[in-house]
């Protein structure tokens, strides 16, 4: 078995690399000045199962390109299984044409990952559950879910829990965990968006009164809909409002906007490399997911279940 990188979460790998007791292997993964990129590989990966983690953010076409640079230098390098995992899956959100003559980037991204060399995908809450079948190779989805459970049991143990989906499409994911809190009872903010990057929150379905509200969702980009949906909370009469989310995107002004807001905390997973702005926010926490990113590669690499991760 052996570990690889890019440049987009060195941290993580290094962490992957001590839960599963082995070195990361030695590449080079660098710009010309054009800044096309260039891979070598400095270790013999012949009859390897290698595992290569890369997630595509920002800047996420780069990363994309090394990604599929690896592949390829891992494919003519003779290498038994490649495995790609992107704890972050970018281009996930252009999931379906919404409307006419515009692309399904996500099944293209699949389809690059797929012809570059790649047998194997592992991933980390998907956007959409059903990106999984754009791929034609095997495809393992991770849950952040357990170790957000984990997480809330033990700081917030003994409070009136209530799981808040900020939209009508987390619904799934906000009921997984609240099924794991102890079956807590569930609300949802309805939202309507008139153009993307901004969000208006209309209504809470259920009751939050004096409750201690749990927002859940895979990814805070600008942070907008999180924002808007704790202020609408607070309004409802929740008695406090912390966010979970397992992507921190976090463009723009998005940490700005948290700082300002009426969270009292924004819980991110390490999935992609927090920015400095981030590590400085006062109201972000980190949770690291390498522990259930190495196990997943470990069974993968001993042909053992994958699902039972999650029972």
């Amino acid at each position: 078995m052996k570990l690889m990188t890019g440049n987009s979460n060195q941290t993580l790998v290094k962490a992957i690399a001590e839960y599963l007791e082995i070195p990361v292997t030695e590449a080079s993964v660098r710009r010309f000045a054009d800044e096309e990129i260039f891979v070598e590989i400095h270790e013999n990966v012949r009859g390897e199962d290698v595992f290569i983690v890369q997630s595509t953010s920002y800047p996420a076409n780069d990363h994309l390109m090394e990604l599929l640079i690896c592949v390829d230098a891992l494919r003519r390098a003779s290498a038994k299984r490649i495995t790609a995992v992107l704890p972050y899956f970018g281009y996930a959100r252009q999931d379906r044409k919404p409307g006419p003559r515009t692309p399904i980037s996500a099944k293209l991204v699949a389809n690059l990952i797929t012809v570059a060399g790649a047998n194997r995908v592992l991933s980390v809450d998907l956007h959409a559950g059903q990106i999984q079948g754009f791929f034609d190779i095997p495809t393992d989805n991770l849950y952040a879910a357990p170790v957000m459970s984990a997480d809330i049991q033990a700081r917030f143990s003994g409070r009136a829990i209530t799981v808040v989906s900020p939209d009508v499409g987390g619904v799934v994911r906000a009921r997984a965990l609240a099924k794991r809190l102890d079956n807590a009872p569930l609300a949802i903010v309805d939202k309507r968006r008139e153009r993307p990057g901004e969000s208006e929150v209309m209504n809470i379905i259920g009751d939050v009164t004096g409750r201690f509200c749990i927002l859940i969702d895979d990814i805070v980009d600008s942070a907008g809909t999180l924002c808007n949906a704790a202020a609408a909370l607070r309004e409802g009469g929740a008695e406090d409002v912390v966010a979970y989310c397992t992507h921190g995107v976090l463009s723009g002004g998005a940490v700005a906007r948290v700082e300002k807001s009426v969270l009292s905390e924004l819980v991110i997973t390490d999935s992609i490399a927090a920015y400095e702005a981030a590590e400085a926010g006062e109201k972000i926490r980190i949770l690291t997911i390498a522990p259930l990113l190495a196990e997943a590669m470990k069974r993968i690499a001993e042909e053992a279940s994958v699902s039972s991760l999650f029972d």
